[in-house]
């Protein structure tokens, strides 16, 4: 009976679990088949864990490290002129910013004050013309009373007028009958002769 690859792959895998070194005896009593075709397979199958195990770890030689610091070193520098350079760059930029924020500023409180000398120019008008007005309004009440006033005295002048004029027209009433009396008895008295 033919095994599988996967069936040697297994075997091996158990047997080194297990803490054994998988042979070519240990797979054939556990998969059965014959030495030729586990062989190349079980080639393969340590090939594996040969790459797969951990590297040896040699410690660094000293001249690699102080290589490694130099070059480290050298690409600090650059790292850090090349930040240095952006820094930079970006403060310049930001001044610039700061700049134009400052004089905005400045120009938002001149035109501030210039409103606000504007506005006190202007309540200063106001508080002038509502004064004007009071005054206009103080004076026409004035003059209001005066015409009412000047109105009751022409009323009552009118009144004395005409209660005069009837005292005058009853004293002509009265008067032209005495005076046609009066001619009367010149017209029938002696008459001188002629």
């Amino acid at each position: 009976m033919a095994i599988s690859r996967e069936e040697i792959f297994a075997a091996a895998d158990e047997l080194a679990a297990a803490g054994e070194r998988p042979t070519l005896e240990g797979i054939r009593k556990r998969t059965g088949g014959s030495y030729t075709t586990i062989s190349p397979v079980l080639n393969d199958w340590k090939a594996r864990q040969a790459a797969q195990a951990a590297p040896v770890r040699d410690p660094i030689p000293q001249a690699v490290q102080d290589k490694l610091l130099e070059v480290g070193g050298e690409i600090w520098r650059m790292a850090m002129d090349l930040a240095n350079t952006r820094l930079a760059a970006e403060r310049e930029a930001l001044e610039k910013v700061r700049v134009e924020l400052e004089a905005e500023r400045t120009e938002a409180v001149e035109l501030a004050d210039r409103l606000t000398s504007e506005g006190e120019a202007l309540q200063a008008r106001l508080t002038s013309i509502e004064a004007s007005e009071a005054a206009a309004r103080s004076e026409a009440e004035q003059l209001r009373a005066q015409l009412a006033e000047a109105r009751e005295e022409a009323a009552g002048l009118r009144g004395r007028l005409e209660a005069s004029q009837e005292q005058m027209t009853a004293l002509l009433a009265r008067l032209v009958p005495a005076q046609e009396e009066q001619k009367e008895p010149e017209k029938g008295g002696p008459q001188k002769p002629a």
